[in-house]
């Protein structure tokens, strides 16, 4: 694979290797067999100190891999908030999107992770009414895709004080509080009317 030592130093999270290899100039983006840069590879082998230690030797925080992964969006699916902290201050375009026409608040909602949908919310300039190929929003996929427990109640919070019109329905005008019903979903139809 394409910068094959530094991908293996990444993906050890052996920071002292990545300073050297770039240091002997390695290419800190170039790519692997699938279109992974290094700092993906540490991203998805959750080494916050190798994205850290790539970050500080230059690398391109929004280059996106074969499947249109790049480290803001994979942190933010995954939960990985330390991370997604990482790419964020670097500077990470929150408008990129996954394979699924998503930005990362989107499987983050999903996903029921709170903490990484706060953090996008109130850190990035991250659309919180960004519509992916599926005709989603992130409140949609909180409600289709969620459990309905507390922490895609809480998540279903935050979207809403941060600007999710619930008004925005799916392909078919189905709109989040429609679906809440629909799924017996109590608490997520309270909130969403507004009664709790």
């Amino acid at each position: 694979m394409s910068g094959g030592r530094l991908h293996e130093a990444a993906a050890a999270g052996d920071v002292a290797a990545i300073r050297r290899l770039v240091a002997e100039g390695e290419d800190v983006d170039a790519r692997d067999d699938r279109g992974r840069t290094a700092i993906l590879v540490a991203t998805m082998a959750r080494r916050p100190d190798a994205v850290r230690a790539l970050i500080e030797a230059g690398a391109d925080v929004d280059i996106r891999d074969d499947d249109r992964a790049n480290p803001f969006l994979y942190a933010g699916a995954e939960g990985l908030l330390d991370i997604l902290r990482l790419v964020n201050e670097a500077g990470a375009d929150p408008a990129l999107t996954n394979r699924y026409g998503g930005v990362a608040v989107i499987p983050a909602s999903e996903r029921g992770h709170v903490e990484v949908v706060r953090y996008l919310l109130e850190s990035s300039r991250v659309d919180v009414n960004h519509v992916n190929d599926l005709g989603w929003t992130a409140l949609l996929e909180a409600v289709i895709l969620g459990d309905g427990g507390p922490r895609h109640q809480a998540i279903v919070r935050l979207l809403l004080e941060h600007g999710a019109d619930p008004g925005l329905g799916d392909r078919d005008g189905v709109t989040a509080l429609a679906h809440a019903r629909a799924r017996g979903q109590a608490a997520i139809v309270a909130i969403l009317a507004g009664d709790a």
